[in-house]
């Protein structure tokens, strides 16, 4: 964030006390196979990868392994997550993610859970029995059937991307390598039935699925066709909260939906999208420079720098940026129009991403507040309703 972006205003407590990062994502590859046409990284603004390297040094992994090691000493962390990212981190190759982890392994020491992201093109048994070897989760993305599936992640020449990633799912969702398939990550597409969507994910029994909203901000709002109406993608989500809460309970979970139930029960939530949780993870570029959530590319160029890297600056340091901060605060980073809002303590503005409006940064609701209000609504609506039924019978 920078200083145009931070509004003045905004009041930090003299108590505030920043949350350790527990998750850090390393940027092992700068470039990508293929060419989604939504990516936050390539297609939105933000054309720093350009100049970053093309692979992550072992220099740079192993001063971004020792920084969280002494990170995790300094805030007593008993685990870390490190996820390995790109662009697409399988471009790294075999030999050099054997590197990688072998390192991360050593340097880090306590329980380090590690896992990938990948849009599984590129990955092959051989892949996975590193994988294996190794416990290293692996998250895939397809966004649902083959046809909505190659409406936007495609190679640059056009070619859709499906039939690999299907046989990529077809390798994680055999018994040989369940144990380290993590999930499903699948962007929302409005002109996808969701049924649909939801029922070819299920194909593969992931463990997780995460509907990710696709990132947009006031300034690039997103795809919304008048005949859609203003809550279409709420109402997306709603059609498969119904389908998944009525049928009987099955191993996959739904991450947003579990986190909207988490909340309006009193609990807390795990992911960006929804809640005000305080954020705790922190990405190291290619280039050692240690950066807010990447995702924030979508907003404007630099909106995730923080002026530091790893050879020169530990993560306590970036616990002290504003940007970090605003997302640590819960409802004091909140806009006026947030906090006056009934539902704010669930909803949480969305995606910080979705926030962004030139001129006044990031303390807004999000472009997508009368779709999360109608979600949010809906599932509290059902499971109130479902409590106050159980409530009655136990009194029977």
């Amino acid at each position: 964030m920078t200083s145009r972006e931070w509004p003045a205003n905004l009041q930090v407590a003299d108590d505030f006390r920043p949350h350790a990062f527990r998750e850090f994502v390393l940027k092992i590859h700068q470039r990508c196979n293929l060419a989604c046409d939504y990516c936050y990284v390539y297609t939105m603004g933000d054309d720093t990868w350009r100049d970053r390297p093309t692979r992550m040094s072992v220099d740079v992994v192993r001063t971004a392994a020792a920084r969280i090691a002494e990170h995790a000493d300094a805030h007593d962390l008993r685990s870390v997550r490190v996820v390995l990212h790109g662009g697409e981190p399988l471009l790294a190759g075999r030999d050099r993610l054997v590197e990688i982890i072998a390192t991360l392994k050593r340097t880090i020491g306590r329980e380090l859970r590690l896992a990938v992201q990948t849009n599984g093109v590129l990955l092959d048994e051989a892949m996975l029995d590193l994988f294996r070897a190794e416990g290293v989760e692996v998250g895939i993305s397809l966004d649902g059937t083959g046809a909505d599936n190659d409406r936007h992640r495609r190679y640059a020449d056009g070619r859709g991307s499906a039939v690999a990633v299907e046989r990529a799912l077809g390798l994680l969702a055999a018994e040989r390598y369940r144990a380290v398939f993590a999930g499903i990550l699948c962007t929302v597409d409005i002109a996808a039935d969701p049924l649909e969507t939801y029922e070819t994910l299920l194909r593969y029994r992931p463990k997780l699925i995460d509907f990710l909203l696709p990132h947009a901000n006031w300034a690039r709002p997103p795809v919304r066709p008048a005949e859609a109406g203003e809550t279409a993608y709420g109402d997306w989500l709603v059609s498969i909260f119904d389908r998944w809460y009525d049928a009987p309970r099955i191993d996959t979970r739904v991450r947003i939906l579990e986190e909207i139930i988490s909340l309006v029960l009193g609990g807390a939530s795990r992911s960006e999208q929804i809640g005000l949780s305080p954020v705790t993870v922190a990405v190291i570029e290619s280039d050692g420079d240690i950066e807010q959530v990447d995702s924030l590319k979508s907003a404007y160029p630099g909106a995730c720098a923080t002026g530091l890297n790893v050879a020169t600056d530990s993560f306590d340091r970036a616990l002290r940026h504003p940007g970090i901060v605003a997302r640590q605060l819960g409802a004091a980073a909140l806009g006026p129009d947030c906090v006056s809002c009934p539902i704010h303590q669930w909803c949480g503005a969305g995606h910080y991403a979705h926030r962004y409006r030139p001129g006044s940064g990031f303390r807004n609701r999000s472009v997508y507040c009368a779709d999360l209000a109608r979600i949010i609504t809906h599932v509290r609506r059902r499971v109130a309703a479902d409590l106050v039924d159980q409530t009655g019978r136990r009194g029977e």
